[in-house]
């Protein structure tokens, strides 16, 4: 059994004369908008000394005061979820991760993530390098891409993967659906930084940004979107959708960097669908390549 806890905090939120102040909350990154009209209902954000009303208009100069009060102790337990498990052995398994779920345990997802799974499946058996709440997790995908991550079992085979992924000598392709029409193929070489004002997202030349280089294959194109393959050179957070959302051709579905539609997908259209490696023990090249999951296939199908 692991637990989450975190120390109370106090930010400020400085007003800019047009938006409201639950919004200017959610907007800085730390809370969803909803958590943050809670905190103003609870009285624990203030304006000039007092509790102030979400749908309150902070001035340019004013200054809230919002408390973040320390969470309740969260379990993170074990959970009997299926796994598809394409490969495992005593250092490491490789699984196809679902669309919808989780990667590991963090405010408002304390359970049904791919971290609980592992833990009932894996026993103790797990890396643990990045900590008790990521267990065993080498590299992550988000919550709304489907597709292939190796899980390290040991510290051993955790360090010798991170390694490879580090010297860019880790395999990983993936599939995907973007607005628009791309006619070739091509390399998005442009660093990646958290976005200035939305603290939740990534951009292009935005804070403390790093090296990102990300190549695309066409694959087909149809009326209003194209069909890649892409492969990632470097790996940071969000990289593909950042990157085509750059080109000014957003991943079909992407409710952050695109337009969201069609809402049938519930989020981006993207899936990890190949990974190689050396494994870390044997010093053989493992690759794993992934059927497209069904909703994957279906859109493909209705833009035909």
């Amino acid at each position: 059994m692991l637990k989450i806890t975190a120390m109370t905090r106090i930010i400020e939120i400085y007003g800019d004369g047009e938006n409201r102040l639950d919004k200017l909350i959610s907007d800085s990154g730390e809370l969803s908008r909803s958590a943050a009209a809670k905190l103003i209902e609870r009285g624990l954000v203030s304006v000039n000394g007092k509790p102030a009303d979400k749908k309150k208009i902070l001035k340019s100069g004013e200054t809230a005061f919002v408390q973040i009060p320390e969470p309740e102790e969260q379990d993170i337990l074990p959970e009997d979820i299926p796994l598809d498990i394409l490969y495992e052995d005593s250092d490491l398994l490789v699984v196809n991760k679902p669309k919808g779920m989780v990667v590991h345990p963090a405010a408002g997802h304390y359970s049904g993530t791919l971290v609980n799974a592992l833990m009932f499946h894996c026993k103790d058996s797990l890396s643990g390098i990045n900590g008790e709440i990521r267990p065993g997790i080498v590299h992550r995908i988000d919550k709304d891409t489907s597709g292939l991550l190796v899980v390290a079992k040991n510290d051993f085979a955790h360090i010798g993967l991170s390694e490879q992924i580090k010297a860019h000598s880790f395999t990983r392709e993936y599939q995907t659906v973007v607005c628009g029409c791309i006619k070739e193929n091509g390399t998005v070489n442009a660093p990646i930084g958290r976005h200035k004002t939305d603290r939740k997202k990534m951009c292009v030349t935005g804070e403390n940004t790093r090296e990102a280089v990300t190549h695309y294959t066409v694959l087909r194109n149809y009326a209003g979107y194209t069909y890649l393959s892409v492969r990632l050179e470097t790996g940071r957070t969000h990289q593909i959708r950042v990157h085509l959302s750059y080109l000014g051709h957003p991943v079909a579905g992407d409710e952050v960097y695109g337009s969201g539609k069609p809402k049938w997908l519930h989020g981006q259209c993207l899936h990890a669908k190949k990974i190689g490696f050396v494994h870390p023990k044997t010093g053989e090249y493992l690759e794993f390549d992934s059927e497209l999951p069904d909703y994957f296939k279906k859109f493909l199908k209705e833009i035909e």
